[in-house]
């Protein structure tokens, strides 16, 4: 086994890996296997299933029979109702921290026993991640308040075992401190993609837990692979969260911050139709509406017109 993978000393704290899978089984199963390399006996991989098709959750079943737990769902719950499962079985089998990795993204043992010690040794921070890269590009070291603009992540590098504190880490690669969901509560799932993570973060300095990124940890995420898949969902959620996110942790200025985001979306909107990207535009227009509207949770068909990516 390569240094890379070093599995995490027996001693820390029980975890957990909750790997999430929409209709990209070959993802799901690499994801897994990777996991595998570092994770010590006593810990479980969840593979939550949103909906895929027949074909792609049999593909699951076929190569990870028996080694990983499987929570199926009959409908799509989004990021945040799909991870929602996970967290529960995971809190209800009594698991200490709580991994959430994307499909997508890759993460070293090393790094996890890292952040595990962060972790365990400071009982003040309830979620810990990597700084996230893609390829030698930094993507993000956490982010910043996502009510207050649209470019959140901060891509400061940090020093080696630098501890920075930060608004919210991507739940791309999130470790999380059970402990810390039973006064939280789990993610808020009128969210359905985007936000929620930063969302629970907000929840948790609410009741007195810091979120940080560890300096020298590493999670690699092929952002243009996933960026393709997403379509034009990816923007209707990302600017209608941002309205639920203000209504949530910035009420007293919600006028001026829903105007302030429509006047964003109406920037992005006009880029779209003087591209005429109509899809694109629809979308934003759509986001506003429901944004103003308070029309959360999943929207999928309905911003696709059932043309889903």
């Amino acid at each position: 086994m390569s240094s890379n993978s070093t599995v995490p000393p027996p001693n820390l704290m029980s975890l957990a890996v909750l790997i999430l899978n929409w209709n990209r089984a070959e993802d799901s199963i690499h994801c897994v296997h990777s996991v595998q390399d570092w994770l010590q006996p006593e810990g479980t991989i969840w593979v939550i299933d949103n909906n895929s098709t027949p074909e792609d959750r049999a593909k699951l079943q076929q190569n990870l029979s028996g080694e990983v737990t499987f929570i199926f769902s009959d409908t799509n719950l989004g990021f945040a109702g799909g991870n929602n499962l996970g967290l529960q079985a995971a809190l209800t089998a009594g698991y200490e921290a709580i991994l959430l990795l994307n499909n997508d993204a890759r993460v070293e043992g090393t790094a996890v026993s890292q952040l595990l010690n962060l972790l365990q040794n400071q009982p003040s921070l309830g979620m810990v991640g990597p700084e996230l890269w893609d390829g030698n590009q930094m993507l993000s070291a956490g982010g910043g308040d996502i009510g207050l603009t649209i470019n959140t992540h901060l891509q400061e590098p940090l020093a080696v075992g630098e501890v920075r504190q930060v608004a919210y880490v991507p739940g791309t690669c999130i470790l999380i401190r059970a402990a810390v969901l039973p006064q939280t509560g789990l993610l808020d799932e009128a969210y359905f993609f985007g936000g929620e993570i930063a969302d629970l973060c907000a929840r948790a300095q609410r009741v007195g837990y810091q979120t940080a990124v560890l300096g020298g940890t590493r999670a690699q995420h092929q952002v243009e692979r996933s960026a393709n898949q997403r379509h034009h969902l990816h923007i209707y959620y990302v600017l209608r969260n941002r309205f639920l996110y203000v209504q949530k942790f910035h009420a007293r200025q919600r006028l001026n911050l829903f105007v302030y985001w429509s006047l964003t979306s109406g920037r992005i909107w006009l880029e779209a139709v003087m591209q005429r990207n109509w899809p694109r535009a629809r979308a934003v227009a759509l986001a506003v509406w429901d944004g103003w509207n308070g029309r959360f949770g999943g929207q999928n068909a309905r911003v696709t017109r059932g043309q889903l990516p």
